[in-house]
């Protein structure tokens, strides 16, 4: 008995450790610093999408995309943003991982019957999937954000097809558009203190929402023409239910708080202590001799002028090289000796730009910085309020109201019905973006420029609107692939004779998601510069410009 009695204790206690251990396991799986989905506060989760949405904007707009429409060049490690050496690196799970987390908040809002979390989180749905699908074509839409389901499906979802995802974008925006109709008291919740571009003003939303509509119109007018046409012009018939952005205090754009480099401007030098990815960011030839030629003042508020100019003398003394008066004194032999020609040099006395995509871009100009710290004095520096990290117009700018009156320009000049000229829209949105820049008191002098005046063609007005879309050159982008427009050319060094139109499906996705990412690719129309790369590349043609003949 005393065996057996021992038996039965022994077994006991081993079951009384083992629930014990279990539930210790358990416990100690639980993240105590992670938000419980059950209890979390959804305006805490919204307050991460906005600001990383935000960043993830102004990092497009800012940075490679802004080499690509030649706004900028980087004199150091510049491969990716003056070539195009993008190398399949581009990946799109930080703009799933925002979706994911607007997904929670849109959930919690259906739950809650908050009317207002549930127009917002729509209008950043519509723009993220839009970011998705502008950047790579086809891709996870109508089955995406469900992973936690477990399904096939969910786990591995379909492609939709390019026109596919830019319905749905249109409808949600649409649906956005009523929800957000009511005043602010008439709503049950708040974002007061939480929403970075509003402070919570639904009124304001519903304009962001139905300017992203103008805009994803636009963006299939040459695909789906009849189709943006009356969208674009139902939206205008009635402009008190669908209210736009046509004043640039109605901008939708993040500040930075500055108070980590996480907060921060990117690029800023208060948190890079040796100022390298300042320094390394300078002018493009291209966008600087553009505004030049037109005595553009905003160029000032973007740019330095050259600390060095140059200036070639033939009445110079041979071998002269020397700096006197702030300007450096050359006579041409010393071109010569160097295998420079005149012509591949700027004596500009104001402001020069690093042509794109050239070999050595670090010593251009005759820079006596060859080590790639970027120290060149002879070309222009970025504006000095871009080493700040906070500063009254350091914004990510997600659409404002210079870029709805261009996209209305640009529907007068199709000659759809929109209520006004092409030339009243187009002078709108260059005084908007003076404004926007603090210069709105030397708009109307600029519009008497010869080459700015109005003269009713799409070239000059997409020139402009790339103009304006600095520190936002991705939607330039955009433009550029279904407009041709500006005329731009890819730089000597630059891996493609054109410029790219996509980013690559990258590697992750074609190893985890094979059957519905090479399903996708057959779908790309390949070209004379994707033959390299196979139909995956960033000169194969996604759906909303194949057939078109443009960009090239």
């Amino acid at each position: 008995m005393k065996f057996n009695n021992k038996l039965i204790f022994g077994f006991v206690l081993t079951c009384l450790l083992t629930v014990s251990c279990t539930e210790e396991l358990i416990e100690m799986n639980i993240n105590p610093n992670g938000a419980n989905p059950e209890t979390a506060n959804p305006n805490l989760v919204l307050s991460t999408v906005l600001t990383e949405a935000g960043k993830t904007i102004v990092n497009l707009g800012y940075q490679d995309i802004a080499g690509v429409m030649q706004h900028t060049q980087k004199d150091g490690w510049s491969g990716a943003h003056n070539q195009y050496a993008w190398n399949r690196s581009n990946s799109w799970a930080g703009y799933y991982a925002i979706l994911r987390n607007n997904q929670f908040v849109y959930d919690k809002a259906i739950e809650l019957d908050q009317e207002l979390h549930m127009g917002v989180t729509l209008v950043i749905k519509s723009m993220m999937f839009g970011l998705i699908t502008d950047l790579w074509g086809d891709a996870p839409y109508s089955q995406a954000l469900r992973g936690a389901e477990g399904t096939p499906e969910a786990t591995f979802p379909a492609f939709d097809t390019q026109e596919e995802i830019y319905r749905g974008i249109l409808s949600d925006l649409e649906t956005a558009n009523e929800l957000l109709s009511q005043p602010r008291a008439a709503y049950n919740s708040s974002l007061d203190g939480v929403d970075v571009y509003y402070n919570g003003d639904p009124a304001k939303w519903r304009k962001m929402a139905n300017s992203l509509r103008l805009r994803y119109y636009m963006r299939v007018s040459e695909k789906l023409p009849e189709f943006a046409r009356q969208g674009i012009e139902a939206l205008l018939a009635d402009p008190t239910s669908n209210p736009l952005i046509v004043n640039p205090t109605d901008d939708a754009s993040m500040g930075f708080a500055g108070i980590s480099n996480d907060t921060s401007w990117p690029a800023n030098t208060r948190y890079d202590a040796d100022a390298s990815n300042y320094r390394r960011l300078k002018m493009c030839q291209t966008l600087v001799e553009a505004m030049r030629s037109k005595n553009d003042p905003r160029l000032t508020v973007w740019a330095n002028p050259v600390q060095i100019p140059l200036v070639v003398d033939e009445s110079l003394p041979p071998g002269t090289d020397r700096v006197e008066n702030g300007r450096r004194l050359l006579s041409p032999d010393v071109l010569a000796e160097r295998n420079v020609a005149l012509e591949d040099i700027s004596q500009n006395p104001d402001y020069v730009g690093i042509p794109p995509a050239i070999p050595g871009p670090q010593v251009y100009n005759l820079s006596p910085d060859a080590n790639q710290a970027s120290f060149n004095p002879h070309v222009s520096w970025l504006n000095d309020r871009y080493r700040q990290a906070t500063g009254p117009l350091l914004r990510a700018r997600i659409i404002s109201a210079s870029e709805v009156n261009f996209i209305l320009a640009e529907a007068a000049l199709k000659g759809w019905n929109v209520g006004n000229t092409a030339e009243n829209y187009y002078n709108t949105a260059i005084q908007a973006s003076f404004t926007t820049w603090g210069l709105g008191d030397q708009a109307s002098s600029y519009l008497e420029e010869i080459d700015v005046r109005f003269d009713g063609t799409l070239e000059q007005l997409m020139e402009q609107k790339w103009i304006a879309s600095w520190t936002a050159a991705a939607e330039s982008w955009f433009d550029y692939r279904r407009t041709g427009f500006p005329v731009l050319e890819a730089g000597p060094f630059a891996i493609r004779s054109a410029l790219p139109v996509r980013f690559y499906y990258m590697i992750e996705e074609r190893n985890l998601n094979a059957t519905e990412t090479e399903r996708a690719m057959s779908r790309l129309e390949e070209t004379n510069f994707s033959e390299i790369d196979g139909q995956n590349s960033a000169w194969s043609k996604p759906w909303v410009i194949q057939g078109t003949g443009k960009p090239w």
